[in-house]
């Protein structure tokens, strides 16, 4: 008789670049373990960090990020990309040699990758989670076409794809998650990943949430700009810095409040108070925004094509307001924000994950059940 199944693992791996891709995949642990999923969890010191907040009793595993490194203006960052894809192909072939001898060590079931192109292998099911399924880059549409036929050589060597968008008009990500082309494994629109949830709380009129994040050096050119012109503000703000490591802390003016990092109950209670969060224009700060129903300032990275281009749709579909980081003035941006027609539409919230998270433990346990031997 076949042997009694036992719980099946599943690992999680996030992308490494800036913490979005870390916490978007907070709301994916929850239900595997609601699931009854023993969850192993991917990363590297400051990924590992922040899941620990939220999940001290997972089995945590290090894995190296890809480690991109950003310039500090908008001009030399496409052409400081293109010269770190031989490294970023070597770190994906190196990530898909760790992950045969992590499913061999820790009897792995499956595979949830959050962009980490390297972590698929044929003898266990593996989800690739992205929303970018059209890059957008400088060079054009035909770039673009070029760009998508090597993304998705590499989406469809996995089993399916889960994209954390609407389905249809109005959606979040536009073009990117809305291709004319999909991929040709099975793919589905989840609905939005986000830890953030409306809290009935008092909207304090006069206070700004202010979230920083992203890669260095532009996370810290973005941090100066803010510290210079938040003496200035009238009003009382919240900084967070995006730190999960961080020790010290920068001082400043009395009227506002500095942490490197908040775990996800108190930033939830801080974006629900605020009359406006400024951001980056990342697609985790987005989904967020939209789950909480704020109103918000977007600054796209400069030079990140991805954020500009959602900066510019979801202000021209009336979420946000938005300017470059180069004519950024905090004050300005703020009275724009009071006059500006929002149409967040946080009420069409909903989330498929639940049930794809069923149906996937369902096809692990088919998946285990052939490998058991037969006695």
């Amino acid at each position: 008789m076949a042997e009694k199944l036992k719980k099946i693992r599943v690992l999680i791996a996030p992308l490494d670049w800036g913490l979005g891709h870390t916490t978007r995949c907070i709301p994916i642990i929850y239900e595997l373990l609601k699931n009854d999923v023993d969850v192993i969890i991917a990363g590297n010191e400051n990924q590992q960090v922040l899941l620990k907040q939220e999940f001290p009793h997972c089995t945590y595993i290090y894995l190296e990020g890809y480690n991109v490194q950003y310039a500090a203006s908008a001009r030399k960052l496409f052409f400081k990309m293109l010269m770190q894809i031989p490294r970023i192909l070597s770190a994906m072939s190196k990530e898909h040699k760790w992950l045969k001898k992590a499913i061999k060590d820790y009897q792995i079931d499956a595979v949830i990758s959050d962009d980490r192109y390297g972590l698929h292998y044929s003898g266990v099911p593996c989800v690739f989670i992205t929303h970018q399924l059209l890059i957008k880059n400088p060079l054009g549409s035909l770039a673009e076409k070029l760009l998508q036929k090597i993304n998705y050589n590499q989406i469809n060597r996995f089993h399916q794809c889960w994209i954390p968008d609407f389905d249809d008009h109005p959606n979040l990500a536009g073009d990117l998650s809305h291709p004319q082309k999909m991929p040709k494994i099975p793919a589905y629109y989840i609905g939005p990943l986000t830890r953030m949830k409306k809290l009935e709380t008092i909207i304090d009129k006069n206070h700004l949430l202010i979230i920083l994040s992203g890669p260095e050096p532009q996370r810290s050119v973005f941090e100066n700009l803010i510290f210079e012109q938040i003496i200035s503000f009238p009003g009382t703000a919240t900084i967070v810095r995006g730190l999960p490591s961080g020790m010290e802390l920068p001082k400043t003016a009395d009227h506002i409040n500095i942490y490197n990092h908040l775990d996800r109950y108190h930033l939830n209670k801080e974006m629900c108070k605020a009359a406006f969060v400024l951001c980056r224009s990342g697609y985790s700060s987005v989904m967020d925004i939209h789950a909480v129903g704020v109103k918000s300032v977007l600054i796209p990275t400069p030079g990140q094509t991805e954020q500009e281009y959602l900066a510019d749709y979801l202000m021209k579909n009336h979420f946000t307001v938005s300017c470059s980081q180069q004519q950024f003035d905090l004050c300005q941006m703020i009275e724009k924000a009071k006059g500006f027609e929002y149409q967040i539409n946080n009420h069409l919230y909903f989330s498929n994950l639940p049930y794809f998270i069923h149906v996937f433990i369902e096809k692990c346990y088919q998946n285990k059940q052939k490998a058991l031997p037969v006695c």
